[in-house]
């Protein structure tokens, strides 16, 4: 019997795939995508916002730097196509959890739920559960602890079910290998919110992107791996509300 060969695909057909782009610039391929609100991000980011269907890495140590600022254009966005957004264990800081700030950026409290897990592993549990279900188009994380299998499964989860998918985690994290296809660092400089593209489909960022947020940075220096958020506390759900 005669075999049959098999010919390669063509590299337009190739590079016409989501998960492959060429190291010189970002990826070509259509990403679903959000715009973020700052059109400087999303000239910097695959596709021209934040990715569907991806993990995103945010890393930043502590709260109200107006890290929140990057995400509420998204939400609101997520909110007006008649989806639903979840947050997994915010820290208990007011900056995280302040109703009128949400509200103001035009995000629906009744279309935002909250859930706060006993523990930062139960947290990416309930976050992969809930990328996985498809239900919310929306998930935002904090957790201080995520190791490299971790971060594979809510891949994986994020691309089963095509939301949105933002993990907070700090900084000292930027070392450890990723499987999210897009990392952030931020920090707060001079009442500005710096964003360094640590990874992307493409190549590294030049240089960090300083953007003015809707309100001055204030920087309050936390440590996560002690937030009463991510340890000991009953877990439960709700929605917020003013």
């Amino acid at each position: 019997m005669g075999t049959v060969a098999m010919l390669p695909a063509a590299m337009p057909d190739i590079l016409a795939r989501p998960d492959v782009w060429r190291g010189d610039r970002l990826a070509q391929a259509s990403l679903p995508t959000v715009a973020s609100g700052f059109a400087a991000l999303d000239a910097e980011l695959p596709g021209g916002g934040w990715p569907r269907g991806a993990l995103t890495e945010l890393l930043v140590d502590g709260a109200g730097i107006g890290e929140l600022s990057l995400l509420t254009f998204a939400l609101a966005s997520i909110r007006e196509a008649g989806g639903w957004s979840l947050l997994v264990a915010p820290p208990n800081s007011p900056y995280a959890l302040h109703a009128p700030a949400w509200a103001a950026a035009d995000v629906d409290l009744a279309r935002l739920a909250v859930v706060s897990p006993a523990s930062g592993r139960d947290a990416l549990w309930a976050m992969e559960q809930a990328l996985v279900s498809g239900a919310p188009r929306a998930v935002v994380c904090w957790a201080p602890y995520a190791d490299a299998r971790a971060l594979r499964r809510l891949q994986v989860a994020a691309v089963a079910g095509g939301a949105l998918a933002f993990l907070f985690r700090p900084t000292r994290m930027a070392v450890d290998s990723s499987a999210a296809p897009l990392r952030l660092q931020l920090a707060g400089e001079d009442g500005q919110l710096a964003v360094r593209i640590l990874k992307r489909r493409g190549p590294p960022a030049a240089a960090p992107l300083n953007l003015a947020i809707t309100r001055p940075a204030r920087l309050r220096s936390r440590d996560y791996s002690h937030d009463p958020a991510l340890a000991g506390r009953p877990a439960h759900r709700q929605f917020a509300h003013a």
